[in-house]
């Protein structure tokens, strides 16, 4: 059987439920048709809120972009200012003082007119980070301030030098040492005869004399050992120290490069023989010692005076240097012409006639008093056996034997002297007086005028 379920009724809705059915439960009256309503707003919500990290870092990305852009914009004027000729007209040479800071390295450059702004220099010299040098410095013209900045950073300062012609004696160079108003301090003593090394030797300001002094000795100590291994096992000097005599008197003896050996085989030829040196320069000497000069001639009585460096009375060497002999004697010396030759004499032109045997000697020296002669004579054109007179009457070694001397080994000391003896070292005569004359050089050696 079938039964059908009953359908449930509707429950009925309350009185406030019935008015907010919608319009279509309730019918309404054509004047009350439905009407465009406005939406109601959006319910207030809570501002988000941005995290903290996240702003801060990008503000400081914007600062740090603004701040690069100053900072370029900054360096660049910064630059173009140090880079910018500066005010100086002309290279000037400024001494900046030991222990000056930034500030006074500034004012000094300021005052010398290298730069015009001083605050800049400073700020320049700062940001490069180097280290400004004291000393004597030479800036070019227009110089910006990052060029006086290199200058001053590079240490190069301006170059002094001092010159010791060969055959000065050790007082001698102490003198001119003490001459010199940029060199300061004073020398201990004098170094002994022989231990320096004549050459030209650059300093800067602030250097003293004995540094001077130190590294003559230095350099001597290195050309003497240099030389000595390379010298000619021939030569009768046993040890440095008897080389460096020998070259002394070569290097008193002739101021021409190329006589140097030539005379010193000379030498090496009586030393072999036995023969006495007769050099008029160790009698010289033997008279006054580091002085170095007489001033005048040598007269008859000092040539027959004992002393220990006198080889016209002693045989052999004598027992020191009587002068600091420059390297081209040194060279001579270790490495002397293989010659006969046991004379020489002046040619009239600022060398020397050399010669194997007494009677070619002799002719040499009748020669050399003819040309002596000559420049003697009142009238200019007069002429002796065609040997025109020169300005240069030269110097005539001490082997030139008196007129009419006959003699075997090396002529007579008591004879009459010829006027070419001269010791004329220091005296208006004298090449080494002059400082700017390199007697290396033939053609630089100076001509000697008669008085």
């Amino acid at each position: 059987m079938f039964f059908r379920k009953r359908p449930t009724p509707e429950p009925v809705p309350a009185a406030s439920e019935e008015r907010a059915l919608p319009q279509r439960l309730s019918p309404r009256s054509p004047s009350e048709a439905i009407k465009p309503t406005a939406a109601p707003p959006p319910p207030d919500l809570p501002p988000r809120r941005r995290g903290g990290l996240l702003a801060t870092v990008s503000g400081l990305f914007t600062l740090s972009v603004v701040l690069a852009i100053g900072v370029m914009i900054g360096l660049t004027l910064f630059e173009r200012q140090v880079k910018e000729p500066g005010p100086l007209p002309a290279d000037k040479v400024v001494v900046i003082s030991p222990r000056s800071g930034t500030t006074e390295i500034a004012q000094a450059l300021t005052r010398e007119g290298v730069i015009t702004h001083t605050a800049l220099f400073e700020w320049a010299a700062r940001f490069s980070g180097k280290a400004l040098k004291a000393g004597e410095y030479t800036f070019k013209a227009h110089a910006s301030i990052g060029e006086a900045i290199d200058t001053l950073a590079s240490g190069r300062q301006v170059q002094h030098a001092v010159t010791f012609p060969e055959g000065l004696t050790s007082e001698q160079i102490v003198a001119r040492l003490n001459e010199n108003d940029i060199l300061t301090g004073d020398i201990n003593e004098i170094p002994p005869e022989g231990a320096l090394l004549p050459d030209t030797y650059k300093f800067e300001r602030g250097a003293t004399r004995q540094q001077i002094v130190n590294l003559m000795r230095t350099k001597q100590r290195e050309v003497l050992a240099d030389i000595w291994k390379r010298r000619s096992a021939d030569i009768p000097v046993k040890t440095p120290a008897e080389m460096v005599t020998l070259a002394s008197i070569v290097e008193k003896e002739t101021g021409r490069a190329d006589e140097r050996p030539r005379v010193a085989g000379v030498f090496v030829n009586r030393l072999n023989k036995r023969m006495k040196l007769q050099s008029d320069p160790t009698i010289v000497y033997g008279l006054v010692g580091g002085r170095g000069t007489l001033g005048r001639g040598i007269q008859r009585g000092e040539i027959e005076r004992a002393t220990p460096y006198n080889t016209y009375v002693i045989e052999g060497l004598p027992p020191g240097p009587i002068a600091n002999p420059g390297r081209a004697a040194l060279e001579a010396v270790a490495n002397p012409s293989r010659t006969k030759d046991l004379f020489f004499v002046a040619d009239g032109t600022g060398g020397h006639a050399f010669a194997e045997t007494l009677e070619g000697h002799s002719r040499n020296v009748a020669r050399w008093r003819q040309v002596e002669r000559a420049r003697q004579a009142p009238t200019p054109d007069a002429a002796v056996d065609k040997v025109e007179p020169t300005p240069d009457p030269g110097r005539a070694s001490a082997f030139a034997p008196a007129e009419g001397t006959n003699f075997a080994g090396g002529g007579d000391p008591t004879a009459p002297r010829s006027k070419a003896f001269d010791a004329s070292e220091g005296t208006r005569l004298d090449p080494l007086r002059n400082k700017t004359f390199d007697l290396n050089s033939p053609k630089t050696v100076p001509v000697l005028k008669q008085p």
